[in-house]
């Protein structure tokens, strides 16, 4: 028994250092053990508060724009005349906003740099007197829906007389030409008329060799010969004073004039002669910056719409010939003296 005991002690004194060990198992572990790691590993995969809206309004509106694709594939396919009406009237109130935006930054650096309308560029200039054409047609459709129920038949009435009623960002390709040719009739009818006045006045006129010059002019346009430009010039004088000064016209030629401008007759005689006289010192003014910028820098459509503004119908006429006939006019205007409101 004590040398049983005396085996075993030996035996642990010997044998500590090699003693087995329990046995451990141990799994490895991704710990954070310096800036080589980064950040840490998160159990949860996802984005952004941010991201995820981002994602979401990128679905919508590639989902938004299939769908409308599709929309408007099916009514170009079943209902082209409504079709047709449908992207005319959506793309000109995208025309009309964008109009808008523009006319209101250029008004804004009018304020901000204190400029003159007359000051602007030619391209600006002309932006805000054709939107402002276009905000007195729309504000007159505006009245006229006033009344409860109204606006069911303005809609009607845009569709029966849209040439009346609704302006060129809402005309069809087709529209745009018919009535173009529509308001240079108009203008034609009052040449006649016009003519005539220049004839009956003649006598009147005090200087005898003025009488004699504006006798030839008449006569040349009777036989349709277009005078040249040194035989219209040497007539200015005349339209300063009496007879065919801007004051002292009857109303019936001042509603000539507007006619043959394009301007409504349907006002007192005071008010067409007012406007009258602002029609032509803004298209004065008009000239002056176009012949600043030059007519070379305008492309082939603003030429056109140069020409049709000042009495040419440009829509039958080559763009040389427009270019041409634009120059002959700067030539005569910028040697003209601006009217007195």
């Amino acid at each position: 028994m004590a040398l049983s005991r005396l085996c075993w002690t030996r035996a642990a004194l010997r044998g500590s250092a090699v003693t087995p060990r329990p046995y451990v198992t141990r799994r490895p572990q991704l710990v954070r053990s310096g800036p080589a790691w980064g950040a840490p590993w998160s159990s949860k995969l996802h984005l952004s508060p941010k991201a995820d809206v981002k994602s979401l309004i990128s679905y919508v509106a590639t989902k938004t724009k299939a769908i409308n694709g599709k929309y408007h594939r099916f009514l170009e396919r079943n209902f082209p005349r409504f079709y047709l009406l449908y992207t005319t009237f959506t793309k000109g109130l995208q025309k009309l906003w964008a109009d808008a935006k523009k006319s209101r930054r250029i008004k804004a650096d009018m304020v901000k740099h204190n400029v003159k309308f007359h000051q602007l560029s030619y391209r600006e200039m002309e932006h805000l007197r054709q939107f402002r054409r276009d905000v007195t047609k729309c504000f007159f459709l505006g009245i006229i829906s006033i009344p409860p129920f109204a606006n069911y038949l303005v809609f009607l009435l845009m569709y029966l007389f849209p040439r009346q009623l609704l302006i060129r960002h809402f005309w069809t390709p087709k529209q745009q030409i018919d009535f173009l040719h529509i308001y240079h009739d108009i203008r034609k009818k009052s040449h006649p008329e016009v003519l005539s006045y220049l004839e009956k006045v003649i006598p009147l006129i005090s200087d005898e060799g003025l009488r004699w010059h504006m006798t030839e002019l008449c006569t040349k346009i009777r036989r349709g010969t277009h005078p040249a430009i040194q035989e219209i010039l040497a007539l200015r004088k005349s339209f300063s004073n009496h007879p065919l000064g801007m004051n002292q016209l009857h109303a019936s030629q001042i509603k000539a004039l507007s006619r043959a401008m394009l301007l409504t007759t349907y006002l007192p005689s005071p008010l067409l002669r007012h406007r009258l006289k602002t029609h032509t010192t803004v298209i004065h003014q008009l000239d002056k910056a176009l012949a600043k910028l030059g007519i070379n820098q305008l492309t082939d459509q603003e030429v056109k719409s140069a020409c049709y503004l000042r009495g040419l119908n440009s829509t039958l006429i080559a763009e040389e010939r427009c270019r041409t006939w634009l120059a002959e006019w700067l030539q005569i205007s910028c040697n003209l003296k601006a009217i007195q409101l």
